[in-house]
């Protein structure tokens, strides 16, 4: 539902923000006040064409902004997620701005969106009936939808819809599995080859470090060897060692601490640093003795470390890699190795879903056939009613070549305005007004079986009193608001016998001022109302007995 519109710098409009009623919302003015500005502005947010001849003379850019109230069960919510976009608390905000230069931007709840988004959205948010471009009616998917609704099979629809996605994904994976069989055992040879070579490796992670620190230690012993012992002969062997000259000063200063006691803590200190060094030259020494060239072993390590470094080089750049390819291809090998079990569950799979799609889509066509014929009658007793009663309206089906997630159907709806012309389809012989009619005509027809079965959105009829008079206006009123009952609806009209009915009544005007003209939008109260209703009836003098008629219009209502 749309509860809000906020313009800006759009056509004629300066700055124009207008909240919505839930139920019929009407607006009315004179003739090129700018009454289908608003209409001209939602389907932007609905993911029209975009122009630089709607920015205002003298503006940089044209936006519009649309807070809508989507259900919080709705598929508008689904088609959001899959854009990664969240609502802004329980409303949907949309932005669309038209830069000067012919430049389009969009936003849907501050996150950049595109065209193609918006127009993903629009069929769950509202229908504008009278603008082709916008038109969801001129549609086949909309018309088999209308089609379903009316023969109350929508779930019948959803439910065929689920067996033709569960039949489509055993048939693509079977003929996946079933594309190439040399390439699958090809396949399995490679994998088997290079599981095998990993893994009689023997290798762990991390050991390809320590090969590479034991080679350069096996490779510099001597050197090692010679530094230590000349270490060990420093610290401890020779005369002048560090140990020894430690106990020489600890000695000195022991001798003078019985004149002050500071020497002996000085002299305690050093024997407890003489032991430290005591330590590090044992362990050094035993160490040193450890520490023998061993050619072979070094052939080993070197030998080990190529074998790890051309592992590494064929499936990974270190050992976690290559253990992580080893686990991956021995999964896909067992998948590959399982692919005949699959295929023959895929087999039996694919042919109860082709069973259940067969005997599903047989029953839903029976019932969308009946429904057809239904529809056509009871659509063209409805168009009698609104003035189109030479029109002829008739609902098609046509069998698929081949099986859709809707079933095996394609509906055509087809009219025809004048006795003599063969009905065609909609969008190739409808008019704005004689379209948004029948728009009208069909959503009452729904509505007497129970609804569409949709989400509430906003309807949006514009033209819909186009050459039509009192009686007829008197009777698009009333369905309009019978409609708006269960669904928003906004309405551009002319008709005072039409615009009684509103429950939220929008006067459109236009003000000249320094060469400059700037149309305006406000809510009328229940005396603007009669007054507004008088204008329509007598023109632009509105006249005392004008004004009693629209008060009687009102109160009949």
């Amino acid at each position: 539902m749309l509860q809000e519109l906020d313009i800006e710098g759009y056509a004629v409009v300066d700055r124009l923000r207008v909240s919505f009623h839930p139920g019929l919302n009407l607006m009315t003015g004179e003739t090129g006040s700018g009454k289908s500005i608003v209409v001209d502005s939602l389907a932007l947010l609905f993911g029209s064409r975009a122009s630089a001849d709607s920015v205002r003379s003298g503006a940089r850019r044209a936006r519009v902004s649309g807070r809508f109230q989507p259900p919080a069960d709705g598929p508008a919510l689904d088609v959001l997620s899959g854009a990664g976009i969240d609502l802004d608390g329980d409303d949907l905000i949309i932005d669309r701005q038209v830069l000067a230069s012919g430049r389009s931007r969009a936003y849907v709840n501050g996150s950049p969106a595109t065209v193609g988004l918006l127009r993903a959205l629009a069929p769950h948010l509202g229908d504008i009936h009278g603008q082709h471009d916008q038109q969801t009616l001129l549609g086949p998917a909309a018309q088999l939808g209308l089609l379903d609704g009316y023969a109350g099979a929508r779930a019948d629809a959803a439910e065929l819809g689920a067996v033709h996605r569960r039949w489509h994904a055993a048939s693509s994976r079977l003929e996946r599995l079933r594309s190439d069989e040399q390439q699958r055992l090809r396949r399995i040879d490679l994998l088997r080859y290079q599981i095998t070579e990993i893994r009689e490796a023997g290798i762990r992670e991390g050991e390809d470090r320590d090969l590479a620190k034991e080679r350069s230690r096996l490779a510099n012993a001597e050197h090692l060897r010679e530094s230590g012992f000349g270490a060990y002969d420093a610290l401890y062997e020779s005369s002048a060692s560090a140990s020894s000259r430690i106990k020489a000063a600890s000695s000195a200063l022991e001798s003078i601490a019985r004149y002050d006691e500071r020497y002996g803590r000085f002299a305690e200190s050093l024997e407890e640093a003489r032991t430290i060094v005591d330590d590090v030259s044992f362990d050094l020494r035993a160490s040193l003795e450890n520490l023998d060239a061993d050619p072979k072993r070094q052939e080993r390590v070197e030998s080990r470390l190529a074998l790890l470094e051309t592992l590494e080089r064929k499936y990974g750049p270190d050992l976690g890699a290559v253990l992580e390819h080893a686990s991956r291809s021995e999964d896909e090998l067992a998948a590959l190795e399982g692919s005949d079990a699959e295929a023959g569950r895929l087999e039996r799979d694919l042919e109860e879903a082709a069973a259940e799609y067969a005997r599903r889509s047989k029953a839903l066509s029976r019932k969308r056939r009946s429904a057809a014929e239904a529809l056509s009658a009871r659509t063209q007793a409805e168009l009698r009613e609104l003035a189109l009663g030479k029109a002829r309206f008739s609902v098609g089906l046509e069998p698929l070549a081949a099986w859709g997630a809707s079933g095996v159907d394609r509906a055509a709806f087809l009219f025809s305005a004048s006795p003599g012309l063969e009905p065609r389809p909609l969008g190739q012989v409808a008019s704005g007004g004689e379209l948004s009619r029948l728009a009208l005509a069909l959503k009452t027809c729904l509505e007497e079986r129970g609804g569409s079965g949709e989400h509430r959105r906003t309807l949006v009829f514009d033209e819909i009193d186009t050459g039509v008079g009192g009686r007829v206006a008197e009777a698009i009123g009333r369905r309009l608001k019978r409609l708006a009952a269960g669904s928003q609806v906004l309405c551009v009209t002319h008709q005072p016998q039409i615009a009684r009915f509103a429950d939220a009544h929008f006067f459109v005007s236009k003000t000249e001022e320094r060469d400059r003209t700037t149309a305006a939008v406000r809510k009328l109260d229940e005396a603007r109302r009669v007054g507004e209703l008088a204008r329509m009836l007598s023109g632009r003098e509105v006249t005392d007995a004008a004004m009693e008629n629209a008060r009687q219009l009102l109160l009949s209502s």
